[in-house]
């Protein structure tokens, strides 16, 4: 008998059973928008901070440095433009990356060219590496 491997949880991940076990009263019942000011939002909003604080422990973490996100390429978006809008007014507009990085990567990168930054793209080398050099 074969068995199935899945190998692209870089993609998507099967959620465990306590984590879904945990999640689904927020996703079938108490599915309040916890941006809201009425009593159902506010209590998905607890549960958001109690997460929060969760999270922060387990990285030793303050609760107000953690961020959720939808996925890779937000947090990636996010990531990248964030710390070159810091340090654009410092003149540090210049940021090298891959050609071989994800769209998420490439896509923000190519709109901060737009906005002025000069965007480094090295190649990578056959043996999976970019060269100090270049």
């Amino acid at each position: 008998m074969k068995r199935f491997v899945y190998a692209d949880n870089a993609a998507t991940t099967q959620v465990s059973k306590p984590v879904l076990d945990a999640m689904l009263p927020y996703l079938s019942e108490q599915y309040g928008n916890p941006s809201s000011l009425y009593q159902f939002g506010q209590t998905a909003k607890s549960a958001v901070e109690h997460a929060r604080e969760q999270v922060a422990a387990a990285l030793g973490a303050e609760s107000n440095e953690i961020y959720f996100t939808s996925g890779g390429s937000e947090s990636d978006n996010w990531a990248i433009k964030g710390i070159a809008e810091l340090l654009a007014p410092k003149g540090k507009k210049h940021i090298i990356t891959t050609k071989f990085e994800h769209h998420a990567v490439l896509h923000t990168a190519q709109h901060l060219e737009k906005q002025g930054f000069e965007i480094t793209y090295l190649d990578v080398h056959s043996d999976g590496l970019v060269r100090v050099e270049e």
